[in-house]
């Protein structure tokens, strides 16, 4: 899959912000001047890629090469797992920032100044050898490993050590969201049950926890972490478990399976424990959780809140019918398919991925972020929150 209250997060980023700023002079006085970003490094799976898959292969094979992907926004395919742009693309946006170049595009540190996104549809959060071991055969041969290794490389395009710790120093580091592939490849896909595939959980959790340390290491000053998607509400799980849930399988609010809800809770929760720590750890960088859970069941249970008019757990593109409109042999884009009318009035795509409707509403959410005591946002300042947001229309 590679597969993504207020959306995508809780994205910790106004203690984010003054933690960066007291560990280095990048920001300034957090309490006078904003957090000042000057580019975005991305990592991630198909919700975050926007153009790496299609240079895996020399075909540039995948759905989202295809029409009717891209429509709305680029009026063609791009890579991108949606009708148009995804979160990352109005995270930078409205930051006033560049569109990072997808890693598997560029060749010389020229290329990568402005950016780079890391994230690869299908990738996992652990190692392909992890799986391969056990037998199990991933989407696509690149993990968190892969493109941490991959963030090695451009940092050393850039020179001295000194001049990598000024580039990262005033990023923006965006860690996922990564692990849906891996309990699909390991766990979901082979008729496990959800108890089965928990077990799962903390090796997934601590390999994102890796590379969180490792992009650390690199001079990082704020890292947002996505978590877990809510899993029970994706067309595509649905329409698979149809017919198979019994009594109270699914939440009477939202219409979504509950255990798989659950699954997703469950590494939300060890992710959080995690991050916890790493800020303990680390207390002059800034750790953001962003709560990509409550943000898209917001959007589900409450979809005319925020502008859909469609049902929320239906696809708009496929050839599935029925109540999902999924089907894995007439998945988006394959011959027999057809998108509906109007994908701003749907909250997924294609039954995986969201729309670039959802993908703006996610990353208004994000842009906000919650109001805790330990949920800081991307800026200490109201008005320049509320500038960010006005840029990509949220407000």
């Amino acid at each position: 899959m590679a597969p993504l209250s207020r959306l995508l997060v809780a994205v910790a980023l106004l203690h984010a912000a003054a933690a960066a700023a007291t560990a280095s002079n990048v920001h300034g006085d957090h309490r006078n001047s904003k957090p000042r970003y000057d580019r975005v490094f991305s990592f991630g799976d198909s919700l975050t890629d926007t153009g790496n898959a299609l240079h895996l292969s020399p075909s540039g094979g995948g759905p989202a090469s295809r029409p009717p992907y891209g429509e709305t926004f680029f009026r063609r395919p791009t890579g991108r797992a949606s009708d148009g742009r995804l979160v990352v693309d109005f995270i930078v946006e409205a930051l006033g920032l560049p569109h990072p170049t997808p890693y598997l595009a560029g060749k010389a540190a020229a290329d990568f100044r402005r950016g780079v996104n890391f994230a690869v549809g299908g990738a996992t959060a652990l190692d392909v050898h992890f799986f391969e071991s056990r037998g199990l055969a991933p989407f696509v041969p690149v993990s968190l490993n892969n493109q941490t290794s991959w963030l090695k490389n451009v940092l050393q395009l850039f020179g001295s050590a000194k001049e990598q710790r000024k580039i990262t120093s005033t990023s923006l580091f965006l860690v996922g969201e990564i692990g849906v592939n891996d309990y699909f490849i390991a766990a979901l896909g082979r008729n496990r049950t959800v108890g089965e595939v928990k077990a799962f959980v903390p090796r997934i959790v601590a390999a994102i926890r890796s590379v969180v340390t490792d992009v650390i290491a690199t001079g990082a000053s704020t890292v947002v972490v996505p978590g877990m998607i809510p899993l029970g509400c994706e067309p595509q799980l649905l329409a698979q478990y149809k017919g198979t849930v019994g009594a109270g399988g699914y939440d009477p609010e939202s219409g979504c399976l509950t255990r798989l809800n659950g699954l997703a809770e469950l590494h939300n929760r060890e992710l959080r424990r995690v991050l916890a720590g790493l800020r303990r750890a680390h207390p002059g960088t800034a750790i953001v959780y962003a709560d990509l859970y409550r943000t898209v069941t917001d959007l589900v249970v409450s979809p005319a809140k925020y502008g859909f008019r469609s049902r929320p757990l239906v696809a708009c593109c496929g050839g599935g019918g029925g109540a999902y409109n999924f089907d894995d042999t007439a998945f988006c884009g394959a011959v027999g398919t057809a998108a509906c009318a109007d994908p701003s009035e749907y909250v997924s795509w294609d039954g995986v991925h969201f729309t670039e409707a959802a993908n703006r509403r996610i990353a208004c959410a994000v842009l906000e972020g919650s109001h805790g005591a330990d949920a800081p946002t991307l800026s200490n300042s109201w008005a320049t929150m509320e500038a960010w947001r006005r840029r990509i229309g949220c407000v």
